[in-house]
């Protein structure tokens, strides 16, 4: 007998010769598959996006407090090399870069 298989996964309690033997005959082959989804919302599939755009979010501020941060030390460091350097003049006119920690 060179009959075709069964379309599909067959559930492992349906023995393929009952199947043939079915088609041979012509009696109706009735097939119950049991759902395995659950009911409700999938938080997986909402979760996902909120983890990626927190994670942005995280990470913008980082980077917003990583460039205050360098900012702050530029000043501080232009502030001691003025505070150093002492007045600069140009042409008679003198500028006074940082004040004296006595005056």
């Amino acid at each position: 007998m060179n009959q075709p298989n069964p379309p599909g996964n067959i559930a492992p309690h349906i023995p393929a010769d009952l199947y043939h033997r079915a088609q041979a005959t012509g009696q109706p082959v009735v097939y119950v598959i049991q759902d395995t989804t659950p009911p409700g919302i999938p938080w997986r599939r909402l979760l996902v996006p909120f983890a990626i755009a927190g994670a942005v979010v995280v990470g913008g501020w980082g980077l917003v407090a990583a460039l205050c941060f360098l900012l702050d030390a530029a000043a501080h460091t232009a502030t001691v090399i003025a505070g150093a350097a002492g007045p600069i003049g140009v042409g008679g006119i003198t500028l006074r870069l940082a004040r004296n920690k006595g005056a």
